[in-house]
């Protein structure tokens, strides 16, 4: 087969002054890269979005380090093997990397992972079966330790991760309780099995939320923080563990919050109501976790009894504005720009 000249990529044009906004990226055509011993050309088939590559864009000190301007967007993608000068992988594979906003990458081959078309849809490895399927699966397990009957309220649930949360606490006996924005997104929790399903942007939210955990919050999964935390925060339980994934609400911030010093309040909390508050990346469980996830999860979404949502942008150009409408809550499920397949 012929090998493609032009890459079509996405870079970090500015770093942006709070929200995001579409001249912050660029959409470029270079030269595809020649490849070396050791090395793969891949194609792009999907791109994963994720909150994470927010903080990326900063260059805020933060767990890894941020992208230069004019860098390619970071991002996980499953890819179509075209050139390969490693033994062991063929031309024509699936793999999964992390190879960024763009439609060819040239990767170590020791960066990427086989995927088999047979076991799963490749998608999955962006989704339930990826990144955020495993921070779900290593938070909630590792951290948050739910016990039968104890009940577990995570914020942003209709999402990849949060989502996964629920229904990994119902496998494990524990009340699941979901936070989401509207009435579509809340309904679809119900679908999923979860036992209850609060909406943030209800004015009378609070309320709701207590009334739907009368016996107090044992594990609160955090991906939002903001008003959300502020809710939950008078209802966790003693001894309550609140695994700290993501906070959402304030990637976006160019300021300090407006009001009273919240912390000597959330420190007596933690102090009289012996509170476990773990943030987490989930890198550092692979080690440990990563094959059991791969194992468990596998068999939970084949049974059924783990569900997925995926919400598929077409075109690799329109990541930037699919990228920006996450952060604003507008995707419904696993974001995943279509860069390079005909059918979804």
């Amino acid at each position: 087969m012929s090998l493609p000249a032009e890459n079509l990529r996405v870079v970090l044009a500015s770093r942006p002054v709070g929200e995001p906004v579409l001249s912050d990226f660029r959409v470029e055509s270079v030269p595809v890269p020649e490849v070396s011993s050791g090395q793969l050309l891949l194609r792009t088939r999907y791109l994963s979005l994720d909150p994470y590559m927010r903080g990326r864009m900063s260059d805020a000190k933060s767990y890894a380090e941020p992208m230069a301007v004019g860098d390619v967007m970071v991002g996980g993608t499953v890819c179509d093997v075209i050139e390969s000068r490693e033994p062991g992988i063929d031309v024509g594979d699936i793999v999964l990397a992390f190879s960024g906003w763009q439609q060819y990458a040239v990767a170590d081959a020791r960066h990427v992972r086989k995927l088999d078309p047979r076991l799963a849809p490749p998608r999955t490895a962006l989704g339930v079966l990826g990144m955020p399927g495993f921070t779900a699966y290593a938070g909630l397990l590792e951290i948050g330790r739910p016990q039968p009957g104890e009940t577990v309220v995570v914020a942003a649930a209709s999402g990849p991760v949060g989502s996964a949360v629920g229904q990994i606490a119902k496998i494990k006996g524990a009340r699941a309780v979901g936070i989401a924005g509207g009435p579509e997104k809340c309904a679809y929790l119900t679908e999923l099995g979860f036992d209850a399903a609060i909406d943030h942007r209800a004015p009378n939210f609070a309320e709701q939320l207590a009334a739907a955990v009368p016996g107090g919050i044992d594990v609160y999964f955090e991906n939002v923080g903001g008003a959300v935390w502020d809710a939950v925060l008078p209802l966790l339980n003693t001894y309550a563990r609140v695994p700290v994934c993501g906070l959402i609400s304030q990637y976006n911030r160019t300021s300090r919050p407006e009001g009273p010093d919240r912390a000597p309040a959330l420190m007596s909390a933690i102090l009289t109501r012996s509170l476990t508050i773990r943030g987490f990346i989930q890198s550092e469980f692979v080690g440990t976790r990563y094959a059991d996830f791969i194992g468990e999860m596998s068999e939970w979404v084949h049974q059924g009894r783990v569900q997925y949502r995926e919400d598929i942008v077409n075109g690799l150009e329109n990541a930037p504005a699919a990228f920006i409408g996450m952060l604003e809550g507008r995707n419904f499920g696993k974001l995943i720009v279509n860069v390079g397949m005909t059918e979804q």
